[in-house]
């Protein structure tokens, strides 16, 4: 219980951070009335859970009312304290307000725009034969060149951008999206960026990557995930306060050396999906810090790791190839991680202990690639009344097929929402990934270990920060593997259905 209170406690702080940083700029709505209407959902079941407890489960027409009221009444106070004038947007800006925002206000440093005067020049930057320039319309921070696009979008995004840098320098950001119309369309932002690198240091500019935090934050990183994994060895710790009692125990190599096995298996996992990002971050030339981890002493020893990009991506191709070399980099360690620790671990039988998320008797059928990765390991010793009870780095490997199902959802901002929008452009991913979020919260009435993640998907901002060249599109290749990823992440959270079942004889 004391367990369930904390995650809520961590849920809601997490969805603080994300209202604030994502709507609080373009609302008068207090940020704590949003978040509140956004927790009503967590807080009924959390009641339910107090004077129920965890045995019954809430009646599914609870959280779907509930869920639904919300969403309705967060969109209402939304659009009731909407602040941004429409004339003060630019035309990206206006598609924001109607789910589409794709370009984001950046106040400081003001960089001056463009002067009437020099619109001439701006002219001379589209020749008639690629972008025939039909209409320049000024905004506070930014320039809309309307018009239309006589040549490949990937030419006149390069010649213009070419053109822009020949007469203006490092002024603005060239900015090529399409409309609702489907007519592409240019934007000059002022780029902020080149500003700052003008007024900075060249010391500070190269504190991006800290090497010094990314290697403290990894040891005490495996020092929390090695805690845990001690723990699920079944090894009984001391309260954390009472350190030298903890000490003393884990100086003894045979407890410490249970808890490793697990840890070295998930921060490996974690890590090389990380690397995956960086690694194709750098190529693309794209400034990014280092990988850092996020150390915490309970759940899992970690709330993951992540890296952040300080510098534009220059086009959809770009967008796909960083979104998606994460999860491609962190499954190929997670699959034989998880076959040998499959191979390694005891078959138990079914019991009402057996669910999703127990680790001591899971059902690999609940997920369709688990159930086909244990009969693999395993062989004639699962049957259809087996569950499993994990193997530490088991542990690990089923954890990483989780992170990389949950980094897939083609939602908004995470890698799968990444992924189609680079695969499909920006108005058709904000669909998909409306289409993802039902979905799931469907899938949740049946598995109810998703039904957590399933609203927090459902207040994720369905947007996806633009490419500079959000026009041109991706090629065969790329198209083919963002179809194999979406089936990755159908096959690790969709359950093994019957006829396989039988046929595989578990």
């Amino acid at each position: 219980m004391a367990f369930w209170f904390l995650f809520i406690l961590l849920l809601g702080l997490a969805t603080y951070l994300m209202v604030q940083r994502s709507v609080a700029h373009i609302t008068r709505t207090p940020v704590w009335l949003l978040w509140l209407v956004l927790m009503i959902p967590a807080f009924l079941l959390s009641g339910w859970t107090l004077i129920y407890g965890a045995k019954q489960p809430p009646p599914p027409e609870l959280i779907l009312w509930s869920v639904f009221v919300c969403t309705v009444l967060y969109w209402v106070l939304f659009q009731w304290g909407r602040q941004v004038p429409r004339d003060t947007q630019t035309e990206a800006q206006a598609q924001a307000s109607e789910s589409q925002p794709t370009i984001q206000p950046t106040p400081e440093p003001i960089v001056r725009p463009i002067e009437p005067t020099e619109e001439t020049q701006l002219r001379n930057c589209f020749p008639w034969s690629v972008y025939y320039v039909q209409n320049i319309e000024y905004r506070p921070q930014s320039v809309i060149c309307r018009g239309q696009l006589r040549t490949k979008a990937s030419n006149a995004y390069q010649q213009i951008k070419t053109n822009i840098e020949a007469q203006f320098g490092d002024r603005f950001l060239l900015i090529f999206q399409e409309g609702f119309n489907g007519k592409p369309f240019f934007v000059l932002v002022p780029n902020t960026q080149a500003a700052k690198q003008t007024d900075t240091p060249r010391r500070n500019q190269e504190r991006l990557t800290r090497p010094g935090l990314a290697l403290m934050l990894l040891a005490a990183t495996l020092i929390t995930t090695t805690l845990v994994g001690v723990q699920n060895a079944g090894v009984t710790l001391p309260p954390i306060w009472q350190i030298g009692s903890l000490f003393k125990l884990l100086s003894n190599p045979d407890v410490l050396f249970k808890g490793l096995p697990y840890a070295l298996g998930l921060m490996t996992i974690l890590g090389i999906h990380e690397l995956g990002h960086y690694l194709t971050a750098k190529f693309y030339k794209i400034r990014s810090t280092l990988p850092y981890f996020i150390p915490v002493p309970f759940f899992l020893g970690t709330f993951g790791a992540f890296i952040q990009m300080r510098s534009p991506i220059p086009n959809r191709k770009a967008l796909f190839d960083i979104s998606i070399a994460g999860p491609i980099a962190g499954f190929v360690v997670t699959l034989p991680l998880l076959i040998w620790g499959l191979a390694h671990s005891d078959v138990v039988s079914l019991t009402e202990k057996t669910r999703l998320l127990n680790p001591d008797a899971l059902n690999p059928k609940y997920s369709i690639l688990l159930a086909l990765l244990s009969k693999l390991a395993l062989g004639s010793q699962l049957t259809a009344k087996s569950a499993l009870d994990l193997h530490p780095v088991a542990v690990a490997g089923f954890l990483g097929l989780i992170v990389t199902a949950l980094n897939l959802m083609p939602v908004g901002q995470l890698d799968g929402g990444h992924i189609v929008h680079a695969m499909f452009g920006q108005r058709t991913a904000i669909v998909i990934g409306q289409i993802a979020r039902v979905l799931l919260l469907l899938l949740s009435l049946v598995r109810e270990e998703f039904l957590v993640w399933a609203i927090i998907l459902l207040f994720m901002p369905l947007i996806d920060e633009p490419a500079l060249n959000d026009v041109t599109e991706l090629d065969n290749k790329r198209d083919l593997w963002g179809l194999l990823a979406m089936a990755l992440l159908i096959v690790i959270i969709l359950p093994l259905p019957q006829a396989i079942a039988n046929f595989l004889q578990i």
